[in-house]
């Protein structure tokens, strides 16, 4: 495949809810992402684990714990507890619409003052092969930036509000505390301008308008 070298590959997310403007208040309470994140109606069936986790990316403990309060004063649910790791200091939470969030940081003590900035947005998507999945997506002008063999990859992003990852789907289903099962949409559309296409794993693209 010919790739234009002058293609955007800055990514845009969006959730299918039933309620996007209810549900952006929700959001809006809980971790006030603003236009990071978009919302689109949809009443497409989905069961279980839908394949993806969305992380925030903070600077240290405290921010952790003040986003995951106010999610759950929002309405979401606990499903791991805030705890320092061997990677650092994380909680997993889920929405009342259903999508699982993983608030992290790679300090496990606070090492400077309190803020609530957060300084990525990863979308990590659970797929059945990460090397096949990453040289898909290469394929599509993606650059990959960090990979572990088909365990992990990573795309460069510059100046996207997202940063794309890919894991094996049974680890990321670990990794949020909730068991693998799941099927139907996984009720989360892509834009960018690498084009409109639905990947190997399900996962929907549309052009960027």
């Amino acid at each position: 495949m010919e790739i234009n070298a002058n293609i955007s590959t800055d990514i845009n997310i969006h959730l299918e809810v039933a309620d996007p403007r209810a549900t952006a208040a929700i959001y809006d309470a809980a971790f006030g992402l603003g236009d990071r994140l978009g919302f689109r109606a949809s009443s497409a069936p989905t069961t279980g684990f839908r394949g993806f986790i969305l992380s925030l990316v903070v600077s240290q403990p405290s921010a952790v714990d003040s986003l995951v309060g106010t999610a759950v004063d929002a309405g979401f649910t606990v499903l791991e507890p805030a705890k320092k790791s061997l990677w650092g200091y994380s909680a997993v939470v889920q929405a009342p619409e259903g999508t699982i969030w993983k608030v992290a940081t790679s300090k496990k003590k606070d090492v400077g003052p309190f803020t609530r900035e957060i300084d990525d947005l990863v979308l990590l998507m659970g797929v059945a092969d990460v090397k096949a999945s990453k040289k898909f997506y290469v394929d599509r002008g993606l650059t990959a930036s960090k990979s572990f063999g088909g365990k992990y990859a990573e795309f460069a992003k510059p100046g996207s509000p997202v940063t794309l990852a890919l894991y094996p789907r049974k680890a990321a289903a670990k990794e949020a505390g909730v068991a693998l099962a799941g099927s139907g949409s996984h009720r989360l559309i892509m834009d960018s301008g690498i084009g409109s296409f639905t990947d190997p794993d399900g996962y929907v693209w549309e052009a960027a308008a």
